[in-house]
């Protein structure tokens, strides 16, 4: 059940308000004054308050107007001699007020409407309109306060500037964040252009941002435009930005420092009007610490992080997801709308989501390819049951070295062979699932034996 603060300073009436909701299974945090209640708010979350209009601190409605930003549905109590600061409350953006003394009956149903009410604006809250991009709809689907609070940070930074950094694991969503504030963006109908060091050889990255003249290199025959140049005037998502090789970062320093650049080959300096955005599922400042990542450029990227939970992080956004996914895909796939199950969804509250919102998309499209109805039951979600399913049949026989590359080959085997499995054997989705090239998992496929008929 939600969990409520009650701010109130007659002892009797606080207590009674506690039992209150007790009884009806709500988890209830009691304070006498509002600097005993912001103490309450730094430790906890509350999915709603209920306070006194009269507190020795401070007015509830002062108190209101000082945490309004937290987004937090709130109740006043007031005496019948102070309704008119209460409607002024209201005004401001509170919830409700009760007049004393106050009836339990009234109280529990306004809780409720505020609950139902604060979730119907959660799931419609972030991003959850439909954004157009060049590759077609992208949406961000949360009701969850972990993904609300990140959202709504990119909702702030959206009309500035300022470059973004996307932290996260690979599956949360990081390229969805960069093109939805893009869209929400002033440059939203201007380019979009994201790039990989992870899909692209080292020695042609360097061409790839910055293109070429010709007769520049050997086999230019003629001038290229790079990439950063096709993004004049829109947003550059440079993804994974720490795997990009150390001898480029101080050239991406660089760009970010005078706005310009140069082709391969030219003396001209190119002025550029781009907005960036950076993305990692890497410990940067443990790459610093290793030298594998400039401490100058980690400086330049970081004025404005965000940072994207797990999906084993916001549990509560599974069934949304889930729902999402069954409707959207089923509907690309069959023309109709397929549904999920109440076990179905058991078996995905079940399971922790190493793979995240990714993984969760690949496992819903594999159970419509496989229902056979209208309606996904449990047996058609396959999950992993183990990601090392050989690991008591490793041999630890030999030296240490002898030991560590067999482990490593071992895993590197599971691996692959477990995104394989969850995208049906397909290939280009699991090379970008597991970042690298499409003609490395090829080979790796090849070396492993674990072409599609095993």
């Amino acid at each position: 059940m939600a969990k409520i603060l009650v701010v109130e300073d007659n002892a009797s009436m606080r207590e009674m308000l506690a039992s209150i909701l007790g009884e009806k299974g709500f988890e209830t945090e009691i304070a006498a004054c509002v600097g005993d209640a912001m103490a309450l708010l730094k430790k906890s979350d509350f999915a709603l308050i209920v306070s006194d209009l009269q507190l020795p601190d401070m007015d509830g409605l002062s108190f209101y107007k000082r945490i309004k930003h937290l987004q937090i549905p709130f109740i006043i109590l007031t005496a019948f001699g102070s309704i008119e600061k209460a409607v002024e409350a209201i005004k401001e953006g509170a919830f409700d007020f009760i007049a004393k003394p106050v009836d339990p009956d009234y109280l529990l149903l306004m809780i409720n409407k505020a609950l139902a009410a604060t979730q119907i604006l959660r799931e419609n809250l972030v991003l959850r309109e439909v954004l157009q991009t060049e590759m077609g709809k992208t949406v961000i689907i949360g009701s969850s306060r972990e993904i609300l609070k990140e959202a709504e940070k990119i909702r702030q930074v959206a009309q500035t500037v300022t470059t973004v950094l996307l932290r996260g694991e690979s599956g949360t969503g990081k390229e969805l964040f960069a093109r939805a504030l893009h869209a929400l963006s002033p440059r939203k109908d201007r380019p979009f252009i994201t790039i990989n060091s992870a899909s692209i050889p080292d020695n042609l990255l360097e061409n790839e941002l910055f293109g070429h003249e010709k007769g520049s290199y050997t086999g230019a025959y003629l001038r290229q435009l790079g990439k950063l140049e096709l993004a004049q005037g829109g947003t550059f998502f440079f993804d994974e930005i720490g795997d990009f090789p150390y001898s480029l970062q101080g050239k991406i320093l660089r760009v970010l420092e005078e706005k310009s650049i140069s082709r391969l080959g030219g003396s001209k300096d190119i002025r550029l009007d781009i907005r960036f955005i950076f993305a990692t599922n890497q410990d940067l400042e443990k790459a610093i610490a290793e030298k594998r990542f400039r401490q100058d450029l980690y400086f330049r990227i970081t004025s404005f992080p965000v940072q994207l939970p797990p999906l084993r992080e916001r549990k509560d956004d599974i069934r949304l997801l889930g729902d999402y996914f069954a409707k959207k895909i089923s509907l690309e796939i069959r023309k109709y709308e397929i549904t999920l199950s109440q076990p179905a969804i058991e078996k995905l509250l079940g399971y922790n989501w190493p793979g995240n919102v990714r993984e969760l998309q690949n496992t819903i499209e594999r159970a419509i390819i496989l229902c056979p109805g209208r309606e996904i039951s449990a047996a058609e979600i396959i999950l992993p049951d183990r990601f090392m399913p050989v690991h008591e049949q490793f041999n630890l026989n030999g030296n240490l070295k002898a030991v560590s590359d067999r482990a490593q080959k071992l895993a590197e085997k599971a691996k692959i062979s477990q995104v394989l499995a969850e995208t049906a054997f397909n290939r280009s989705r699991a090379a970008e699932i597991l970042e690298v090239s499409y003609k490395t998992l090829l080979q790796k496929i090849k070396k492993h034996g674990l072409g599609q008929e095993n």
